[in-house]
């Protein structure tokens, strides 16, 4: 009986491991978007999270949300940097996230600041 309960607790346990792996390593799709980041915060209450939004529309329509890991501390400080500006970010789509990872399935790896489209900045 025990070892019965040992093979079966062994193979959630093992289960568990595999499918956080191939959401950790296997990306849905990667990608780039653009728009004004108008939103970029630390939030949660047991376990913080960075979460953001950038406009794609000048209407305000279009707004894509992501999420930023704290292993990218560079590109947090940017986002910070850059808030309210037009940005370009490249991101990790995973098939799925974990409640300690953040709200959306887009994970941003890097950002650069852009000249809008919409405004002229001289």
């Amino acid at each position: 009986m025990k070892k019965t309960l040992i093979f079966i607790i062994g193979g959630i346990v093992i289960l568990f491991v595999l499918f956080f792996s191939f959401v950790y390593f296997v990306p849905y799709s990667e990608g780039t978007r653009a728009g004004e980041l108008i939103k970029f915060s630390h939030k949660g209450v047991l376990i913080k999270t960075w979460e953001g939004q950038i406009s794609q529309g000048i209407s305000g329509a279009q707004i894509f949300d992501f999420t930023v890991l704290d292993q990218e501390p560079e590109v947090i400080e940017k986002l910070q940097e850059y808030q309210g500006s037009y940005v370009k970010i490249t991101y990790i789509e995973r098939f799925t996230t974990f409640f300690f990872w953040g709200d959306t399935k887009y994970f941003i790896t890097e950002v650069t600041q852009e000249n809008s489209p919409h405004f002229n900045r001289n």
